[in-house]
Protein backbone atom coordinates (compact mmCIF):
# COMPACT_ATOMS: atom_id res chain seq x y z
CA UNK A 1 0.00 0.00 0.00
CA UNK A 2 1.15 3.54 -0.66
CA UNK A 3 2.45 5.73 2.16
CA UNK A 4 1.74 9.39 1.53
CA UNK A 5 2.61 8.75 -2.10
CA UNK A 6 2.65 11.24 -4.94
CA UNK A 7 0.62 10.52 -8.06
CA UNK A 8 1.76 12.31 -11.21
CA UNK A 9 -0.83 13.10 -13.86
CA UNK A 10 1.26 14.45 -16.68
CA UNK A 11 3.25 17.31 -15.16
CA UNK A 12 0.93 17.70 -12.16
CA UNK A 13 1.93 16.12 -8.84
CA UNK A 14 -0.92 15.28 -6.48
CA UNK A 15 -0.34 14.33 -2.85
CA UNK A 16 2.81 14.02 -0.77
CA UNK A 17 2.71 17.62 0.38
CA UNK A 18 2.47 19.14 -3.09
CA UNK A 19 0.25 22.24 -3.52
CA UNK A 20 -3.49 21.75 -3.87
CA UNK A 21 -4.33 20.68 -7.41
CA UNK A 22 -7.40 21.41 -9.52
CA UNK A 23 -9.21 18.87 -11.70
CA UNK A 24 -11.80 20.77 -13.72
CA UNK A 25 -13.74 20.97 -16.94
CA UNK A 26 -17.26 20.49 -18.28
CA UNK A 27 -19.35 17.53 -17.16
CA UNK A 28 -19.57 16.27 -20.73
CA UNK A 29 -18.00 17.22 -24.05
CA UNK A 30 -20.62 19.41 -25.73
CA UNK A 31 -18.74 19.59 -29.02
CA UNK A 32 -15.19 20.22 -30.16
CA UNK A 33 -15.40 24.02 -30.35
CA UNK A 34 -17.03 24.50 -26.96
CA UNK A 35 -14.71 22.04 -25.22
CA UNK A 36 -11.54 23.59 -26.63
CA UNK A 37 -12.78 27.08 -25.78
CA UNK A 38 -13.39 26.17 -22.12
CA UNK A 39 -10.09 24.30 -21.94
CA UNK A 40 -8.29 27.38 -23.22
CA UNK A 41 -9.90 29.54 -20.54
CA UNK A 42 -9.05 27.08 -17.78
CA UNK A 43 -5.45 26.68 -18.94
CA UNK A 44 -5.02 30.46 -19.08
CA UNK A 45 -6.42 30.78 -15.55
CA UNK A 46 -4.17 27.99 -14.30
CA UNK A 47 -1.05 29.57 -15.76
CA UNK A 48 -1.86 33.06 -14.54
CA UNK A 49 -2.70 31.86 -11.03
CA UNK A 50 -0.02 29.11 -10.86
CA UNK A 51 -2.60 26.35 -10.38
CA UNK A 52 -1.53 22.70 -10.80
CA UNK A 53 -4.28 21.83 -13.27
CA UNK A 54 -5.72 18.71 -14.93
CA UNK A 55 -8.46 19.09 -17.54
CA UNK A 56 -11.43 16.74 -17.20
CA UNK A 57 -14.31 16.02 -19.57
CA UNK A 58 -16.46 12.97 -20.33
CA UNK A 59 -17.02 11.59 -23.82
CA UNK A 60 -20.00 9.54 -22.57
CA UNK A 61 -22.19 9.99 -19.51
CA UNK A 62 -23.42 6.43 -19.30
CA UNK A 63 -25.56 6.84 -16.18
CA UNK A 64 -27.81 9.77 -17.10
CA UNK A 65 -31.20 9.77 -15.36
CA UNK A 66 -33.20 9.59 -18.59
CA UNK A 67 -32.65 7.56 -21.74
CA UNK A 68 -33.37 10.78 -23.66
CA UNK A 69 -30.59 12.80 -22.00
CA UNK A 70 -27.50 13.88 -23.95
CA UNK A 71 -24.61 11.51 -23.24
CA UNK A 72 -21.74 12.98 -25.24
CA UNK A 73 -20.02 12.48 -28.60
CA UNK A 74 -18.88 8.92 -27.88
CA UNK A 75 -15.45 7.49 -27.26
CA UNK A 76 -13.88 7.88 -30.72
CA UNK A 77 -14.72 11.54 -31.23
CA UNK A 78 -14.36 12.31 -27.53
CA UNK A 79 -10.83 10.94 -27.27
CA UNK A 80 -9.86 12.83 -30.42
CA UNK A 81 -11.04 16.07 -28.79
CA UNK A 82 -9.26 15.31 -25.52
CA UNK A 83 -6.10 14.48 -27.44
CA UNK A 84 -6.35 17.81 -29.27
CA UNK A 85 -6.69 19.68 -25.96
CA UNK A 86 -3.67 17.90 -24.55
CA UNK A 87 -1.57 18.65 -27.63
CA UNK A 88 -2.69 22.25 -28.15
CA UNK A 89 -2.53 23.49 -24.57
CA UNK A 90 0.08 21.20 -23.02
CA UNK A 91 -2.27 20.25 -20.20
CA UNK A 92 -2.81 16.74 -18.77
CA UNK A 93 -6.28 15.32 -19.39
CA UNK A 94 -8.53 12.92 -17.50
CA UNK A 95 -11.72 11.15 -18.51
CA UNK A 96 -13.97 8.46 -17.07
CA UNK A 97 -14.42 4.95 -18.43
CA UNK A 98 -17.24 2.43 -18.06
CA UNK A 99 -15.89 -0.81 -19.54
CA UNK A 100 -12.62 -2.69 -19.70
CA UNK A 101 -12.22 -1.94 -23.41
CA UNK A 102 -12.82 1.77 -22.83
CA UNK A 103 -10.05 1.75 -20.22
CA UNK A 104 -7.59 0.30 -22.72
CA UNK A 105 -8.58 2.74 -25.47
CA UNK A 106 -8.65 5.83 -23.26
CA UNK A 107 -5.23 5.06 -21.79
CA UNK A 108 -3.70 5.53 -25.24
CA UNK A 109 -4.76 9.20 -25.20
CA UNK A 110 -5.36 10.55 -21.70
CA UNK A 111 -3.01 10.94 -18.74
CA UNK A 112 -5.37 9.43 -16.15
CA UNK A 113 -8.60 7.49 -16.16
CA UNK A 114 -11.48 7.81 -13.74
CA UNK A 115 -13.80 5.14 -12.38
CA UNK A 116 -17.35 6.48 -11.84
CA UNK A 117 -18.79 6.12 -8.35
CA UNK A 118 -21.49 3.67 -9.42
CA UNK A 119 -18.81 1.35 -10.87
CA UNK A 120 -16.20 1.54 -8.13
CA UNK A 121 -16.69 -2.10 -7.06
CA UNK A 122 -16.60 -3.60 -10.57
CA UNK A 123 -13.60 -5.89 -10.29
CA UNK A 124 -12.96 -6.42 -14.01
CA UNK A 125 -13.12 -2.68 -14.67
CA UNK A 126 -10.75 -1.88 -11.80
CA UNK A 127 -8.29 -4.53 -12.97
CA UNK A 128 -8.42 -3.25 -16.55
CA UNK A 129 -7.85 0.30 -15.31
CA UNK A 130 -4.92 -0.77 -13.18
CA UNK A 131 -3.38 -2.74 -16.02
CA UNK A 132 -3.17 0.38 -18.19
CA UNK A 133 -0.32 1.52 -15.95
CA UNK A 134 -1.55 5.12 -15.85
CA UNK A 135 -3.04 6.90 -12.81
CA UNK A 136 -6.52 5.77 -11.78
CA UNK A 137 -8.88 8.14 -9.98
CA UNK A 138 -11.66 6.20 -8.26
CA UNK A 139 -14.76 7.97 -7.04
CA UNK A 140 -16.06 6.49 -3.79
CA UNK A 141 -19.49 5.01 -4.35
CA UNK A 142 -22.38 6.91 -2.81
CA UNK A 143 -23.27 3.58 -1.19
CA UNK A 144 -19.88 2.89 0.46
CA UNK A 145 -18.27 3.87 3.72
CA UNK A 146 -14.77 5.28 3.44
CA UNK A 147 -13.38 2.14 5.06
CA UNK A 148 -14.78 0.02 2.22
CA UNK A 149 -12.42 1.67 -0.26
CA UNK A 150 -9.55 -0.50 0.96
CA UNK A 151 -10.95 -3.36 -1.12
CA UNK A 152 -11.10 -1.10 -4.17
CA UNK A 153 -7.47 -0.15 -3.61
CA UNK A 154 -6.40 -3.78 -3.31
CA UNK A 155 -7.99 -4.66 -6.63
CA UNK A 156 -5.98 -1.99 -8.44
CA UNK A 157 -2.82 -2.78 -6.47
CA UNK A 158 -3.22 -6.39 -7.58
CA UNK A 159 -2.18 -5.24 -11.08
CA UNK A 160 1.00 -3.66 -9.74
CA UNK A 161 -0.33 -0.15 -10.30
CA UNK A 162 0.18 2.14 -7.29
CA UNK A 163 -0.89 5.33 -9.03
CA UNK A 164 -4.22 5.59 -7.25
CA UNK A 165 -6.32 8.60 -6.26
CA UNK A 166 -9.52 8.36 -4.21
CA UNK A 167 -12.34 10.87 -4.61
CA UNK A 168 -15.05 11.74 -2.11
CA UNK A 169 -18.36 12.77 -3.74
CA UNK A 170 -20.93 12.40 -1.00
CA UNK A 171 -23.02 9.56 0.39
CA UNK A 172 -26.63 8.75 -0.49
CA UNK A 173 -29.37 7.99 1.99
CA UNK A 174 -32.10 8.20 -0.62
CA UNK A 175 -34.60 11.03 -0.93
CA UNK A 176 -32.73 12.56 -3.89
CA UNK A 177 -29.96 13.98 -1.75
CA UNK A 178 -26.30 13.45 -0.86
CA UNK A 179 -24.36 14.15 2.32
CA UNK A 180 -20.66 15.00 2.15
CA UNK A 181 -19.01 13.74 5.34
CA UNK A 182 -15.66 15.49 5.73
CA UNK A 183 -14.45 12.67 7.98
CA UNK A 184 -14.16 10.54 4.84
CA UNK A 185 -11.26 12.65 3.57
CA UNK A 186 -8.78 11.87 6.39
CA UNK A 187 -10.16 8.31 6.60
CA UNK A 188 -9.30 7.62 2.95
CA UNK A 189 -6.05 9.57 3.17
CA UNK A 190 -4.96 7.12 5.87
CA UNK A 191 -4.76 4.45 3.15
CA UNK A 192 -1.67 6.27 1.91
CA UNK A 193 -2.98 7.61 -1.37
CA UNK A 194 -3.96 11.15 -2.43
CA UNK A 195 -7.55 12.19 -1.90
CA UNK A 196 -9.69 14.49 -4.03
CA UNK A 197 -12.95 16.20 -3.12
CA UNK A 198 -15.59 16.41 -5.83
CA UNK A 199 -17.28 19.67 -4.92
CA UNK A 200 -19.89 19.75 -7.66
CA UNK A 201 -21.18 16.17 -7.59
CA UNK A 202 -21.42 16.38 -3.80
CA UNK A 203 -24.22 18.92 -4.15
CA UNK A 204 -26.08 16.89 -6.76
CA UNK A 205 -29.69 15.86 -6.16
CA UNK A 206 -29.88 12.57 -8.09
CA UNK A 207 -33.04 12.47 -10.18
CA UNK A 208 -34.21 15.51 -8.30
CA UNK A 209 -35.54 17.30 -11.36
CA UNK A 210 -37.63 14.48 -12.81
CA UNK A 211 -35.80 13.29 -15.91
CA UNK A 212 -32.51 14.91 -14.90
CA UNK A 213 -30.54 15.36 -11.71
CA UNK A 214 -30.98 18.59 -9.83
CA UNK A 215 -28.46 20.17 -7.55
CA UNK A 216 -27.42 23.00 -5.26
CA UNK A 217 -24.54 24.44 -7.25
CA UNK A 218 -24.39 27.56 -5.10
CA UNK A 219 -23.29 25.34 -2.21
CA UNK A 220 -20.39 23.72 -4.09
CA UNK A 221 -17.92 26.48 -3.08
CA UNK A 222 -19.01 26.07 0.55
CA UNK A 223 -18.22 22.35 0.54
CA UNK A 224 -14.99 22.92 -1.38
CA UNK A 225 -13.79 25.30 1.33
CA UNK A 226 -14.73 22.81 4.04
CA UNK A 227 -12.96 19.95 2.26
CA UNK A 228 -9.72 21.87 1.82
CA UNK A 229 -9.83 22.83 5.49
CA UNK A 230 -10.38 19.16 6.40
CA UNK A 231 -7.42 18.18 4.24
CA UNK A 232 -7.41 17.01 0.63
CA UNK A 233 -4.84 16.92 -2.14
CA UNK A 234 -6.99 18.13 -5.03
CA UNK A 235 -10.42 19.56 -5.71
CA UNK A 236 -12.61 18.31 -8.57
CA UNK A 237 -14.93 20.95 -10.03
CA UNK A 238 -17.22 20.84 -13.02
CA UNK A 239 -17.49 24.28 -14.54
CA UNK A 240 -19.28 25.84 -17.49
CA UNK A 241 -19.45 29.33 -19.05
CA UNK A 242 -23.23 29.29 -18.53
CA UNK A 243 -24.42 26.41 -16.31
CA UNK A 244 -28.06 27.11 -17.20
CA UNK A 245 -27.25 26.02 -20.76
CA UNK A 246 -25.08 23.01 -19.85
CA UNK A 247 -26.12 19.72 -21.42
CA UNK A 248 -25.36 17.73 -18.26
CA UNK A 249 -25.25 18.57 -14.54
CA UNK A 250 -25.75 22.28 -15.07
CA UNK A 251 -27.48 22.58 -11.70
CA UNK A 252 -24.24 21.64 -9.96
CA UNK A 253 -21.61 23.34 -12.13
CA UNK A 254 -19.74 26.42 -10.96
CA UNK A 255 -19.83 29.30 -13.46
CA UNK A 256 -16.38 29.79 -14.96
CA UNK A 257 -16.42 33.48 -14.04
CA UNK A 258 -16.29 32.48 -10.35
CA UNK A 259 -13.40 30.04 -10.65
CA UNK A 260 -10.50 32.46 -10.09
CA UNK A 261 -11.93 33.96 -6.91
CA UNK A 262 -12.85 30.53 -5.55
CA UNK A 263 -9.41 29.10 -6.23
CA UNK A 264 -7.61 31.95 -4.49
CA UNK A 265 -9.71 31.25 -1.41
CA UNK A 266 -9.09 27.49 -1.59
CA UNK A 267 -5.37 27.97 -1.98
CA UNK A 268 -5.24 30.31 1.03
CA UNK A 269 -7.09 27.73 3.13
CA UNK A 270 -4.77 24.98 1.92
CA UNK A 271 -1.69 26.99 2.83
CA UNK A 272 -3.14 27.83 6.25
CA UNK A 273 -3.87 24.22 7.24
CA UNK A 274 -0.60 22.68 6.02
Amino acid sequence: MGNGCVVKIGNVSIGGGHPLALIAGPCVIEGRKACLALAEKLVKLAREASIPFVFKASYDKANRTSVDSYRGPGIEEGLEILGAIKARFGVPVLTDVHTEEQARLAAKVVDAIQIPAFLCRQTDLLLAAGETGIPVNVKKGQFLAAADMINVIRKIEHTGNRQIILTERGSSFGYQNLVADMRNLPAMRDFGYPVTFDATHSVQRPGGAGTVSGGDGHLAPVLARAAVAAGCDAVFIETHPNPAEAMSDGANAIPFRLMRKLWLVLRAIDEAVR
